[in-house]
């Protein structure tokens, strides 16, 4: 299996390094951010395989990365982890609960489907 790389942004620094730790126990690389300053610096200086934005980040925040990841790299998804109750995020590609085997679940789908719409 190739490597995955995702890049995990947060605002909680508790949720993110669990989420990170459920991710890379799945078998992806993960790096961790915890400012829009700074996942925007990693974002245009890396090559990720996918974006993963925590609800503790204001939507205006995720709304700016998410249009910063598909101006850089169109094809790149973007995951949104809600808090745990039906709640959408217009600005992504794919809304998962906030629970480890949905996160786990939800970011194998997106990369299939991603794969399926590349071509791949």
């Amino acid at each position: 299996m190739p490597c995955t790389v995702v890049l995990a942004v947060g605002y909680n620094p508790l949720l993110l390094e669990t989420r990170s730790q459920v991710l890379r126990s799945a078998g992806y690389t993960v790096v961790s951010v915890c400012s829009l300053k700074e996942a925007i610096s990693r974002f245009l200086q890396g090559d990720f395989d996918l974006v993963v934005l925590c609800h503790s980040i204001p939507a205006h925040e995720r709304e700016r990365l998410a249009h910063i990841v598909r101006e850089h790299t169109p094809r790149t998804p973007v995951i949104f982890v809600s808090p745990g109750f039906p709640q959408h995020d217009p600005f992504a590609d794919v809304t998962i609960e906030n629970d480890p085997n949905d996160l786990v679940t939800g970011l194998h789908e997106a990369l299939r489907s991603n794969g399926e719409k590349s071509g791949v």
